[in-house]
């Protein structure tokens, strides 16, 4: 399963954007995350959810602007992100968690990364 980041772009500080992750096939029975990468940094944890949508984690510096949803009837996963900053520019990758029932937010546990979707945020 290669999936298919997109909705990135450049936005001004405070502005919102909504990524979109699709998948060429079915996702349903898999809990999903997005990473993001920022020049010179590691890849590293942003959201995630569960199969069935019954749970979602955030890492702390988006929690409360950011938003992690799918719509398995699509096979896509979406990231609403409002209130961005520029501490936001990054490219953003979404990814297919391992088999397991409790969500990670560890680059390992997620397999299928796809190409990522570039957020800039300008100040």
């Amino acid at each position: 399963v290669q999936l298919q980041a997109s909705g990135g772009g450049l936005v001004q500080t405070e502005g919102s954007l909504r990524l979109s992750c699709a998948a060429p096939g079915r996702i349903s029975s898999y809990n999903m995350g997005w990473f993001r990468q920022a020049p010179g940094r590691e890849r590293e944890f942003v959201a995630a959810i569960s199969w069935n949508s019954a749970s979602t984690s955030y890492t702390d510096s988006v929690k409360g602007r950011s938003t992690i949803s799918r719509d398995n009837a699509k096979n896509t996963v979406y990231l609403q992100m409002d209130s961005l900053k520029p501490e936001d520019t990054a490219v953003y990758y979404c990814a297919v968690q391992r088999r397991a029932m409790v969500l990670s937010s560890t680059p390992a546990a997620y397999r299928s990364w796809g190409q990522g979707t570039l957020v800039t945020v300008s100040s």
